[in-house]
């Protein structure tokens, strides 16, 4: 019995392991996901900022890049168990992402409309730029002050 008992044991350590793995393989990626936005979104700001040449076609090609990051299906990204209370100093995502979904939601389709608005004027000159980065900007804030843990 114990030579079953054992064998048990030692059989189900890889899926345990496996888990855990999927867990940071989905950490890793949502990062990864919003390491894409921050690129893009520090193109632009520093165009507003004034520390790059405002330059409306990289700036254009940056709005475009953001318009199609958000047409990625994220939900997958967001796995039960993979909050920062279950992963501490992994990930800054708080557990009420889970439990408050249509307010995440809600927060995610405001950014979704304010990129489709800065698209739209991203290229045409660095106020309309400005314009359309605040409105983001605001949309981002949204969801970090609710969703985010402080760092």
């Amino acid at each position: 019995m114990r030579k079953v008992l054992l064998t048990a044991a030692l059989a189900a350590l890889p899926l345990a392991a496996s888990a855990a793995d999927v867990k940071d393989d989905v950490v890793e990626a949502r990062q990864g996901y919003y390491s894409l936005l921050g690129a893009n979104m520090g193109t632009l700001v520093s165009m507003v900022k004034g520390e790059t040449e405002y330059d409306g076609a990289k700036a254009q090609t940056a709005a475009d890049n953001l318009l199609t990051l958000t047409k990625y299906n994220i939900g997958h990204l967001y796995m039960p168990g993979t909050s920062s209370e279950d992963m501490p100093g992994k990930t800054a995502a708080l557990p009420k992402i889970w439990s408050d979904m249509g307010g995440v939601q809600e927060k995610g389709m405001a950014f979704v409309k304010a990129v489709e608005n800065l698209q739209e004027v991203a290229g045409l000159d660095k106020g309309e730029l400005a314009k359309g980065i605040q409105q983001v900007g605001g949309s981002c804030k949204g969801c970090h002050d609710n969703y985010r843990a402080k760092h």
